[in-house]
């Protein structure tokens, strides 16, 4: 499946996703508003059947219609007739469960002589207590009393419990869909750091076996052995490119035997101020040395410290444009001793720095992706690092080179990549 369609369709399902969502959220706030009119028109109705009944108790009829509405929750029923307290809770409660209104209310009785809301009372239709709210007078009326209906939200929100259910299913439902999508995209940019692995490791392979071909070639011919220099050189070859293979396919089984089995570690102590100025040695004269930790003796796998001190050089020396210059430092801090790898190189671009610790990861641009190797070498020294329980960080900038550092202890607001083996 090409890029081009991939990206096709990661952009369809994406507009798929926020049309489902919109969709649901005018459909819930539909519901909602429909619900919301409906409660208002059943409290009209309910309402304006307490006032009738107040004005049938006082022997008169309401010349207009009784029931004002203030705000979403709160309305002033006109009398036009003093109300008996003792009975106006009734008459609410009777009328409120006639048209299916079961939800919490309070009320309060206009008092003409003292120009204020008597409070009346707080029905719950639970045991919970709440405190009253005033409730605001109306100058227009003489006789009225003011009802809040504080729970309506909820009761709204309760009559579309089913809507609830089937909109948390949606979502559910383009959450896995989220979920496969990243699982898919992952899985395709690991099927492509695998493909580009294979292509490596093929070419990386086929080079050392075609130049020992050559070599052999020569070898065989009858008149190498009139020329001394030219079957030494060939000899030569042929041995230097064995043990390039021999590293190679080394490399290979190793990752292997890591990702089956883990590291083992055969730990001694090892004196580091050593192993880095054999390293040097080997490398000169493009590697320097900066030993400054007054004592670099610690208790590690020699082979496997060996190992990723060279493929730290070897990286370092790879991703060179000018004359390579790799300095091997020591130091000692508050947290112990820190050791570090700096080179001149191009340098690593903050979005792929934590990727270059990750199996078969290459930078994919310019001079790494022409360099040689399998996106190995770092993936192994992390290995290694966290099997240790170190830490190591990476500061790099475009241009201007990369310095890999190793602690044995993390200091404190420091960006590490600590990850596990």
């Amino acid at each position: 499946m090409s890029r081009r369609l991939i990206r096709i369709l990661v952009v369809l399902s994406v507009l798929s996703i926020i049309g489902i969502l919109l969709v649901q959220a005018i459909w819930l706030r539909n519901a909602y508003a429909l619900r919301e009119r409906q409660f208002r028109q059943s409290a009209f109705i309910a309402l304006q059947e307490v006032a009738n009944e107040v004005a049938r108790q006082n022997q008169f009829t309401l010349k207009r219609y009784a029931v004002t509405q203030l705000s979403p929750d709160y309305f002033i029923v006109n009398t036009d007739a003093p109300i008996n307290p003792n009975s106006l809770e009734v008459l609410i409660d009777q009328s409120l469960q006639r048209h299916k209104l079961f939800t919490d209310y309070e009320y309060g009785i206009y008092d003409c002589e003292t120009d204020r809301m008597m409070y009346g009372a707080y029905v719950s239709l639970s045991s919970s207590t709440h405190q009253s709210r005033n409730l605001p007078k109306f100058p227009r009326y003489t006789y009225y009393f003011g009802i809040r209906f504080p729970s309506q939200s909820g009761f709204i929100a309760g009559q579309l419990t089913g809507l609830f259910w089937s909109t948390g299913a949606v979502l559910l439902l383009v959450i896995f869909f989220g979920y496969t999508l990243v699982i898919v995209l992952k899985q395709r940019r690991l099927t492509e750091i695998q493909r580009d692995f294979i292509n490596n490791i093929t070419h990386e392979l086929q080079t050392p076996v075609a130049t020992i071909r050559i070599a052999a070639d020569v070898l065989a011919s009858d008149s190498i052995s009139q020329q001394p220099a030219r079957l030494n050189q060939y000899a030569q070859i042929v041995s230097q490119e064995s043990q390039r293979l021999q590293r190679q396919i080394h490399a290979v089984l190793q990752l292997a035997r890591s990702r089956r089995q883990g590291l083992t570690m055969a730990l001694t102590h090892v004196d580091l101020h050593e192993l880095m100025t054999v390293a040097a040695q080997r490398y000169a004269p493009h590697v320097r040395l900066d030993l400054q930790a007054p004592d670099a003796r610690i208790q590690t796998d020699r082979y496997h410290l060996e190992t990723t001190l060279n493929n730290l050089i070897d990286n370092a020396l790879k991703y060179c444009t000018e004359q390579p210059c790799v300095t091997l430092a020591t130091r000692q801090d508050k947290t112990g001793l820190v050791w570090s790898v700096r080179d001149n190189g191009i340098g690593i671009a903050p979005a792929h720095q934590k990727a270059v610790f990750q199996q078969f990861f290459r930078v994919p641009s310019g001079r790494t992706q022409q360099a040689s190797g399998f996106g190995l070498g770092l993936y192994y020294v992390r290995q290694v690092i966290s099997a240790h329980g170190w830490h190591i960080r990476l500061v790099s900038t475009p241009g201007l080179g990369s310095t890999f550092s190793v602690y044995q202890q993390a200091p404190a607001g420091s960006r590490f990549f600590r990850l596990s083996v």
